[in-house]
This record gives structure tokens, C-alpha cells and sequence, in this order.
């Protein structure tokens, strides 16, 4: 293991690229190197078996190669030392992937503290052990879909994909023993067929399970299955994103909210006055995920409305999210 691939955002701020940056990543997005494509299948991904998206992107984000050892001194700059808060590798579906990890994380920790989350595909217990006796602070694997049949669909059998939809929820079950409650996360696109009764009965269940959720808007790549496919409606997303909030708060559950017949949320289950004082936060539109991370524009290009905050929402992005649900409430 000798190379690895480097978010951009994260290049530029570890001085091995150069690129203007709108928002700094709070986390150093690192992905695993090898010449040809992940042996999984999953519908969306530029890295999937069977897409014809170049191999240097990861949803819209590139990912350009770099030494390892290039890499590794870059987190001694003192930029990057007061920028990054934790390390996040994004891991493809290969045989020598788990060799390839250890050699990864013992060369992180030797060099610097920071925390190190991985996103991985299932392994078994022992290997999730190990992983763990390394100092990896936090699991991710990414379900992706909220419902086994789509799962199957985007990532399993129905997609010549490898997943199994019991294989991976039985993974984070047992990674939730090893690296403890909401030490695991696992990702929920949105925009990939499901109603938001069934986003919802996702983020609530796995929440019940002690699982952190991180939460994707649907991001359509050229090359890949899905690449003619919308993106999810803003209204859609937002709805998701303040009843997640909820949810991981525990100011409401799925057994509070109200949903018409085809699935749409209609109701919060949180008093008007209260809901908007959350609304007015900002905080259930910024990027969720492992603590410190941002992702940013990983789902939309500067310019275009965001799916997920980066940072802090300006006074102009809070009044326009505000009015954006005082016209959905009125619409009731």
C-alpha cells in the first residue's frame, strides 16, 4: 500500500494540490487505491464494478492519487493541523482491502492523534476487533437504502451487486458491541424510491439500535446506472433532515408524526412554536455524519442551493429555510 487516493478539498489543504476552497473540510477524506473498480455494484457510485465513470470520482467529489507518504507528512503542516479534526478512509470492496487498512492506519497513527472513522463494506467480527485494537474510533457501513427491497435494487442481487441487506445490518449490530452506542454510523440516501414513512422508520429504528446516521441527498454521476435519475426535491430532503433532528434529539419519534396515504410526512409531532425555534437553529441542515464531519458539496456544486450546510448557515440561508416551511405548514 504504497498509494492512496485524496479527496480534493482535502489535497488542497494538505499543500498536495491547489484548488479554491468555499468551505474548508473539517475531516480529511482519504479512499483506498487500486487499479480498477470496487468488486461491489451499488447503482450510484462512480466506483461500482460495472460504471463508466472515470475512477478518480466519489460521487461528484475527485479523488486524485498521491503517496502515502506525501500524504502522512502533510498532516504536519500547520493548516492542516488546525483544520482537520479527524481522519475518515473510504474503503472499496476488494480481497486485499483489510490488509491494506492496517498497513493505512498504523502509518496515521504513528504520525499524528487524530481521530480516524472508517467507511467500510462488512467483515467479520474478528476483523472489526482488530480494526478497533488499532485505534479506529468509529465504524461506518453505509445500508445507503431504507428498505431491504431497495437495498436489493441498488446495492444486492437485483443489481449484480455482492450486499445482502441482512449481512450488513447483522455487521453494524456486532460493530455497535465493539466500538460501542453511536460509535457506528451507517448512510441513508434519500431519492432512491423510498416515501418518507419508510426514511423515516429507518432513521427511528436504527436510532432504537444505538446507530448514528449520516444523511445523503441522491446525487445522479454520468457513467453510472443511476445517472439519468432526479435528485430528490429540496422540500423532500428538508422534511428528512428536521424529523431526523427530531428523532436523534428525542423530541419526537415515528409514532408523533402524521403521514398521508402515500407515505408524506404531514405532520411533526412537535408544537409550531418550538419547531420553529429548531428551524431557526440551523442545525438539523448541516452535513450529518461522524462528529466533525462536513462533507462539503459532496451532493450539489457551489452556486446550487445545498442539500447539506457545511458550516454555519448565514442569516440570508436561515430566513429562506424558515419561510421555506412556513409555506409547506400553510399548505396543510
Amino acid at each position: 500500500m504504497e498509494k492512496i487516493r485524496v479527496s480534493l478539498g482535502t489535497a488542497t489543504i494538505l499543500g498536495l494540490t491547489s484548488c479554491k476552497l468555499d468551505a474548508f473540510p473539517t475531516t480529511a477524506y482519504l479512499m483506498t487505491y487500486i487499479p480498477r473498480k470496487c468488486y461491489a455494484n451499488c447503482a450510484f457510485c462512480p466506483q461500482a464494478r460495472e460504471s463508466q465513470t472515470k475512477e478518480e470520482f466519489l460521487s461528484r467529489i475527485q479523488w486524485p492519487i498521491f503517496p502515502l507518504k506525501e500524504v502522512i507528512k502533510g498532516f504536519s503542516d500547520k493548516k492542516a493541523k488546525n483544520i482537520f479534526k479527524r481522519i475518515c478512509i473510504q474503503a472499496l470492496n476488494y480481497p486485499e482491502l483489510f490488509e491494506d487498512l492496517k498497513i493505512i492506519i498504523n502509518k496515521l497513527r504513528n504520525s499524528q492523534n487524530l481521530p480516524i472513522s472508517l467507511s467500510i463494506p462488512p467483515l467479520d467480527r474478528n476483523q472489526l476487533k482488530k480494526l478497533h485494537d488499532l485505534g479506529v474510533n468509529r465504524i461506518g457501513i453505509a445500508l445507503d437504502a431504507a428498505t431491504p427491497l431497495i437495498f436489493s435494487k441498488i446495492k444486492g442481487i437485483q443489481n449484480k451487486g455482492p450486499y445482502k441487506w441482512e449481512t450488513h445490518l447483522m455487521t453494524i449490530k456486532e460493530a455497535v458491541k465493539i466500538f460501542g452506542t453511536f460509535s457506528v454510523t451507517s448512510h441513508l440516501i434519500i431519492g432512491l424510491g423510498e416515501t418518507d414513512f419508510e426514511a423515516l422508520s429507518f432513521l427511528q429504528n436504527l436510532f432504537d439500535l444505538g446507530i448514528s446516521t449520516g444523511l445523503f441527498a441522491f446525487t445522479p454521476i454520468k457513467g453510472t446506472t443511476l445517472e439519468n435519475k432526479l435528485q430528490p426535491s429540496l422540500e423532500k430532503y428538508r422534511k428528512i433532515q428536521l424529523t431526523r433532528y427530531l428523532i436523534i434529539k428525542k423530541l419526537a419519534n415515528i409514532n408523533d408524526f402524521k403521514f398521508d396515504e402515500e407515505g408524506n410526512i404531514t405532520e411533526f409531532g412537535i408544537e409550531s412554536t418550538k419547531l420553529f425555534k429548531i428551524i431557526q437553529s440551523g442545525l438539523p441542515f448541516m452535513t450529518s455524519g461522524c462528529p466533525n464531519c462536513n462533507r462539503p458539496y459532496y451532493n450539489e456544486r457551489p452556486g446550487q442551493e445545498l442539500y447539506n450546510f457545511p458550516k454555519p448557515l448565514s442569516s440570508y440561508e436561515l430566513k429562506n429555510i424558515e419561510k421555506f416551511f412556513h409555506d409547506i405548514l400553510e399548505r396543510k
